[in-house]
């Protein structure tokens, strides 16, 4: 009889979860490891800047993809608290910082991505946040009270989701952005004005063009802001979200290829054959964009986990997914779908000032890319149009008398 093979995880976050999910999902029946360096079991981040961030009674097992039967239940053996800091692909080995090793037939790399720091004057100071993990929310939580003041440093989706959940709290909130608007990699201007518009209601300072050039603190901690044109902003708590990097570096020591991730295929195969990846660590091909992306969702992490794990387990699976991505702030739901580098014409359906609207993205009048604000079914039509490549007549599109189902059916 054969010996059972093992299968080697290392991750502790959405696409760790939900590849030794399919692994066992797929028929594997031999051993399978998960490597994590956190403490916690696998677990979703989205709600690290909203529901946890925002409720002193949410727990942390909100957060967490499964119960723990469930990993006895299916044979998971985790290793939590304990980081990889080593792979020999030649001999086929991990090794943990503890000094253990880890025999693998097969390894998956699922580290995802850390936080990218400030190197500026007083970025050491007490009460500079940064958010990625539980511990980073928890503390991140405790601060915000009525009236504290908070500077957010970064006006992506991190840096917007955390003023609206301080905001929630009672805190009073400034953005500072070096762009010239807030979401300039994810939105199209039309969405952007909207959210800026919808933050500045609610009482959040916003300044975009500003770069930040450094912290001064009092006593050690953080009391204000400080940016090149001379605005000064006063903050009790400074969150950082000004992008991530990924954890590639186990991947490149390993002479795996690695660019800007960990290069995989459709597959999520390394170039090693027996090394996958998945998730936020990972640049992988996009056939609906035409072009090698790394994607910072949990829709993907997701997704290219499940197609991976699959194929690890002997079920060839790719990963072709359409780009999804989602943020809640306040009461108003915002999709994306696609990820359009380029495109020569805008198509708006709905008003934006009834809260309540998408916005289509063209190039040739097909559809490349839409982003929805509170309107999920017109997101899951939009998807369908940019999955079929076909053109659409504009005038139609942004007529809302024809229904939008219609024109996804073609």
């Amino acid at each position: 009889m054969a010996t059972p093979e093992t299968f080697v995880v290392v991750g502790g976050g959405q696409a760790a979860g939900r590849a030794v999910e399919a692994m066992r999902g797929a028929g594997f029946e031999g051993r399978i490891v998960l490597v994590g360096a956190e403490t916690f079991p696998p677990y979703e981040r989205p709600p690290l800047s909203k529901r946890l961030l925002i409720d002193d009674a949410a727990p942390i097992e909100g957060c967490t993809l499964f119960e723990p039967a469930f990993y006895e239940r299916e044979r998971i053996e985790l290793r939590l608290g304990v980081a990889a800091v080593a792979i020999d692909p030649a001999a086929r080995r991990l090794r943990l910082a503890d000094g253990a090793t880890l025999a693998y037939d097969k390894l998956l790399i699922a580290t995802g991505a850390r936080v990218r720091r400030l190197d500026l004057p007083g970025a050491d100071l007490d009460g500079v946040l940064y958010l990625r993990a539980i511990p980073d929310a928890l503390a991140l939580r405790r601060r915000l009270r009525p009236d504290t003041r908070v500077g957010v440093i970064g006006g992506g989706f991190i840096g917007l989701e955390v003023a609206a959940a301080a905001r929630a709290r009672g805190a009073r909130v400034t953005i500072l952005e070096v762009a010239d608007r807030v979401l300039q990699r994810g939105v199209g201007a039309e969405i952007a004005a909207f959210v800026a518009g919808l933050h500045r209601a609610r009482g959040v300072e916003i300044h975009t063009g500003v770069t930040v050039s450094g912290l001064a603190g009092e006593g050690g901690r953080v009391a204000s802001i400080t940016c090149e044109n001379g605005l000064r902003v006063a903050a009790d708590v400074v969150l950082v979200g000004v992008g991530v990097r990924p954890n590639d570096d186990l991947a490149a020591a390993a002479g795996l290829a690695v660019d800007n991730g960990v290069v995989v295929d459709a597959h999520g195969r390394t170039s090693d054959a027996r090394i996958f990846a998945a998730g936020d660590v990972t640049n992988h091909p996009s056939p609906h964009l035409g072009r090698r992306v790394r994607l910072e969702s949990w829709a993907n992490a997701q997704d290219q986990a499940i197609a991976a794990a699959r194929t690890m387990a002997g079920v060839p699976t790719e990963h072709a997914k359409l780009p999804w991505f989602w943020s809640d702030q306040y009461d108003v739901n915002l999709q994306i779908a696609g990820l359009p580098e380029h495109w020569d014409a805008t198509i708006t359906r709905g008003d934006p000032g009834n809260g309540a609207f998408i916005v289509f993205y063209l190039v040739e009048n097909a559809v490349v890319g839409a982003a929805a604000i509170n309107r999920p079914r017109d997101l899951r039509l939009a998807r369908k149009l940019i999955e079929s490549g076909r053109s659409v007549d504009a005038a139609v599109l942004a007529d809302e008398t024809v229904p939008l189902k219609t024109i996804a059916a073609g």
